[in-house]
């Protein structure tokens, strides 16, 4: 090896160090900022390493390379205008989306390594039963991923399901199996390009297959599988390529992903087996048993003025918060709230929004200090203490059906107990379903008033209710 090989290897030990590091800080929301600045220097290196590599070159490829490296150089302009672009500009509300494209392109890069890995005649056997396995996981996970950022984005509004789903998924993995056995045992006998492109083919359908009959409530799970996905796929791809910055980060990725898509699943009463199956959500277009009781409106400067002479408050914020961008206004209403003594906190749920963590992120964006933000176990025994529960644009993630109607399809899942709250004020756009299409009993509930309008407004009119009240009693 060169002395430059020796320096690119020795910068892909040094670019894996770096995204370890940085993926650890991530752990912390206090940290997690400086653990993506970190990861992204580590990224970088990895990148420039990989242009060192090209030294190493056989004379038989030098002809070539001046055209190869333009082509990456052009690649990596494009796709960092784009991702500069959108990151700059994509809204907290889109957020899911941008995940599910960006783990999308993830496993389809790994995907087109895999190909050219396979374009290779003289591959190794072994290499190339990596490769394959690359590109069906890499396949799987950006056609899947497509089909998730297109239910998030509203284009799919519904689950598609066929008659004997699990059926139809398990003809095509085990035909997709069958040709990634032809293409091992008849490489190099003859042209089997044929059966390599069928191989991507079917494993990109399987993909589809796969998330399609995903209702949307599960959409936070769905995101986090394919994360998992898309780390195993660069990782084997890491494999493939003799990459070590690409097989470590591909592996703390798929074992990280693998780990949520686990906390995921189990916050939402679903098992692994189900998820991987794509049976999971299934269920959302059953009928739930009949809700008793009636809709009560109230004022927003009704249930300011009620949650400012209360003495405990807890705040459950949803996808409605997001949409309406009313994070500041919210955190307003609480300093306000907590100048007059009163204890305010938020409570967490693990799937609130439609990524994982995405109502952490919301809040951080606004300032609110991470103390303030507490998980679902850790705050649920202290809804029957609250004064005053307050939802922001959440619905199934407090829907109470969840312990009492063996019908629901979100039936045995963790919910936040605000139905146990003395006095619960629900903030919702107007009397629609939840992301799930499933009807909440909670907004009928004896102590459940509603506040409808646009998060932001209604919080406005809260606050001001709410420095009325302190102007009164400083006159």
């Amino acid at each position: 090896m060169t002395a430059l090989g020796s320096i690119a290897a020795g910068s892909d030990l040094l670019a894996a160090g770096l995204l370890i590091y940085g993926m650890k800080r991530m752990s912390s929301p206090v940290t997690a900022r400086s653990g993506i600045v970190i990861s992204g220097y580590g990224m970088l290196l990895a990148v420039v390493a990989s242009f060192v590599y090209t030294t190493n070159v056989s004379d038989a490829a030098r002809p070539h390379l001046l055209a190869n490296v333009s082509l990456a150089i052009g690649a990596l302009a494009i796709g960092a205008g784009w991702a500069w672009r959108s990151g700059k500009t994509v809204p907290v509300t889109a957020m899911p989306q941008m995940v599910a494209i960006y783990n999308g392109m993830g496993g389809g890069a790994a995907a087109a390594i895999a190909a050219i890995r396979l374009s290779a005649l003289e591959t190794l056997p072994a290499v190339t039963c990596v490769a394959l396995a690359t590109a069906a996981i890499g396949c799987v996970s950006f056609s899947g991923s497509m089909i998730a950022w297109a239910k998030l984005d509203g284009r799919l509004r519904k689950p598609w399901h066929v008659r004997d789903q699990q059926v139809l998924n398990g003809f095509v993995a085990i035909a997709t199996l069958a040709l990634a056995v032809a293409v091992v045992f008849f490489r190099g006998a003859g042209p089997d390009w044929l059966l390599v492109a069928s191989y991507f083919v079917g494993a990109l359908v399987l993909g589809v297959l796969i998330t399609l009959p995903i209702g949307g409530a599960d959409m936070p799970v769905v995101i986090s599988l394919y994360n998992a996905f898309t780390g195993l796929a660069v990782s084997l791809g890491g494999f493939a390529l003799g990459n070590p910055a690409l097989i470590v980060a591909g592996m703390v990725v798929g074992a990280s992903g693998c780990l949520l898509t686990l906390l995921m699943a189990r916050a939402m009463n679903r098992s692994v087996l189900n998820v991987v199956a794509g049976n999971f959500g299934a269920q959302a277009d059953q009928q739930t048993q009949a809700i008793k009781g009636r809709l009560k409106p109230v004022d927003a400067s009704d249930a300011g003025t009620a949650m400012r002479y209360a003495s405990s408050v807890i705040i459950v914020p949803g996808y409605g918060l997001a949409v309406a961008q009313a994070q500041g206004k919210l955190y307003e209403l609480v300093k306000l709230l907590q100048a007059a003594d009163v204890d305010v906190k938020f409570a967490i749920h693990p799937v609130a929004g439609r990524m994982p963590g995405h109502m952490d992120v919301l809040l951080a964006e606004a300032g609110v200090p991470y103390e303030l933000m507490h998980e679902l176990e850790e705050i649920n025994g202290e809804f029957k203490t609250a004064d005053v529960a307050v939802v922001v644009g959440a619905n199934d993630v407090v829907n109470p059906a969840a312990r009492t109607d063996k019908q629901s399809p979100i039936y045995g899942m963790p919910i936040l107990d605000v139905d146990q709250a003395h006095q619960i004020y629900v903030i919702k756009r107007g009397q629609g379903t939840g992301y799930s299409g499933i009807e909440n009993a909670l907004f009928y509930a004896d102590n459940c008033e509603m506040v409808y309008g646009d998060a932001k407004e209604v919080l406005a009119k809260m606050v001001e209710a709410v420095r009325s009240l302190e102007a009164q009693e400083a006159a």
